[in-house]
């Protein structure tokens, strides 16, 4: 069973290319979410090195042992707090993924690599080929980066290896808070419904110094599909939600409210599909 979390989803602007500055806004925002009594602070889709989807975001791309991840890892420790931070990652072949990598105070690291691509993205970046659901202080949580939630498998897959919490960064420009919240109310909350877990999402704010503009919202989902908690003035902030055993034990206790164990995997794989008109 999950034990009870504090989190924190920040929303904030990230410039291109500014890792220095964006660094020191980390540290900033995850001292505000410890001094809140957050555990877990997550912060937006490439908000280390900025999002872009042209050529240039190459050479902002970082290593997974490079020093700002070092860095990262101290104000970690320091804080005790969970880290989930995304950037733009380059490997030593110079292969470019949107990653958001998990930084435990306890100094382990994992990282979870964008699966779906969105068409503007495809040109920069290689998509991930591994489904991590990351275990630590008693829950189980996966993420996936922005494109990737309108794909109900993903959930799916994530909710079969006992996930309690997907994590959601986004880097979703253009628009209002409040249309862009609208826009998530269409997928999101089915995404929790479905699976019986916790939904956290938070965007990038303000202008990205590289031709976007991010609307800056954020919500959080409970189990049942229902809203908790948002933030939708467009300005940089953070929400910080429980999230309890209690409630989530409140969905799958309950036969006719948690559907996740009645689904028949398989079965569409091995009925054939008929025409119930006669030619």
């Amino acid at each position: 069973m999950m034990k009870d979390i504090r989190i924190a989803a920040v929303v904030c602007r990230c410039p291109v290319g500014q890792v220095k500055q964006n660094l020191e806004q980390i540290r900033c925002w995850a001292l505000l979410a410890r001094d809140k009594g957050a555990t877990l602070v997550c912060f937006p889709e490439l908000n280390l090195t900025g999002y872009s989807n042209h050529r240039k975001i190459a050479g902002h791309a970082i290593s997974v042992h490079g020093p700002e991840i070092e860095l990262m890892v101290r104000l970690a420790a320091e804080l005790s707090v969970a880290l989930l931070i995304g950037f733009a990652e380059k490997n030593a072949a110079g292969t470019v993924y949107a990653s958001h990598m998990v930084i435990t105070p306890e100094g382990r690291t994992g990282v979870y690599r964008k699966l779906h691509l969105a068409p503007p993205e495809t040109d920069q970046f290689r998509p991930g080929s591994a489904l991590p659901v990351f275990h630590w202080s008693g829950i189980r949580f996966g993420i996936q980066l922005c494109y990737d939630a309108h794909f109900p498998e993903l959930s799916t897959r994530m909710a079969e290896t006992d996930a309690d919490i997907i994590f959601m960064p986004h880097a979703s420009p253009r628009g209002q808070a409040a249309d862009k919240h609208q826009s998530w109310m269409r997928h999101l909350p089915a995404r929790a419904f479905d699976n019986g877990l916790f939904v956290v999402a938070c965007n990038q704010t303000g202008d990205n110094g590289n031709g976007l503009v991010f609307p800056g919202n954020a919500v959080v989902f409970s189990p049942s599909g229902e809203i908790m908690e948002t933030r939708l003035t467009g300005e940089p902030g953070m929400i910080v939600v429980d999230l309890t055993a209690e409630r989530i034990q409140h969905v799958r206790s309950h036969r006719m409210r948690y559907f996740f164990p009645n689904r028949r995997p398989g079965l569409y794989d091995r009925m054939p599909v008929l025409s119930n008109l006669d030619e």
